[in-house]
């Protein structure tokens, strides 16, 4: 079975995406901060053994590389959050992404899908205010797709925290820089991302995503067959 490691695994996203992939069958490595709280779904599938759970700093080189050790893929969930510190999103988004990107060259860990945003890398875009956050996303963004890694780009727009609609509302797919507002449930994020690392033709490409209760439910393999091929 293959072994998904999923970074931000504590996160409002980040912990749906494990959960969705344990509910799947998938063997995952949650990577989270030593200081972080696990959701109650993770923490107990953390104590009935069905998750495994690694604490570190991915800023600590030599533990990521463990961390990353004999797994398939990587969900990258890590956002910065709010604050008072407004290089977070350089040093989160950006470097933190690059950090993470070097580390799965390092192992031989090839496929990656990275949550980034909406609007990554517009300049003239209030998120902006908060210390260049779509600025910032673009640059991992690009790092990645610079990588030689088989990549997969994963833009949600405004994230809710309202699970329910992600039972009443298809998945809206573009291609990049062809959304520029509305909204998506969490939860459905996490699954494009879990579709993603199972659909080759989901490789080297970017991916916007929101939401809407007038959408039929899509599956991403479905939308792919029918977008625009890939260059080359």
């Amino acid at each position: 079975m293959s072994l998904v490691a999923v970074t931000g695994a504590s996160g409002k996203t980040g912990w749906r995406v494990v959960d969705e992939a344990l509910k799947r069958g998938l063997a995952v490595r949650a990577l989270v901060r030593p200081g972080s709280v696990l959701p109650a779904a993770l923490a107990e599938a953390e104590q009935q053994g069905r998750l495994d759970v690694r604490r570190l700093d991915l800023s600590a080189t030599e533990a990521l590389h463990a961390a990353l050790s004999g797994c398939d893929s990587l969900v990258i969930a890590t956002g910065a959050r709010p604050s008072v510190d407004l290089a977070g999103p350089l040093k989160v988004d950006a470097f933190g992404v690059r950090d993470q990107i070097r580390a799965c060259q390092a192992v031989g860990l090839k496929r990656v899908v990275l949550v980034s945003s909406l609007c990554a890398g517009r300049w003239q875009h209030p998120l902006n205010l908060f210390g260049l956050i779509l600025v910032s996303k673009r640059l991992g963004e690009r790092w990645l797709e610079e990588s030689g890694l088989d990549w997969t780009v994963v833009r949600p727009g405004g994230l809710s925290e309202d699970d329910s609609r992600s039972e009443r509302e298809g998945v809206v797919y573009s291609g990049p820089n062809q959304q520029e507002s509305s909204s998506l449930p969490r939860r459905l994020v996490a699954r494009v991302c879990l579709e993603a690392l199972e659909t080759p033709a989901a490789s080297g490409r970017i991916i916007e995503i929101t939401s809407s209760p007038t959408q039929e439910p899509q599956a991403l393999n479905q939308w792919l067959e029918a977008a625009i091929p890939a260059p080359g």
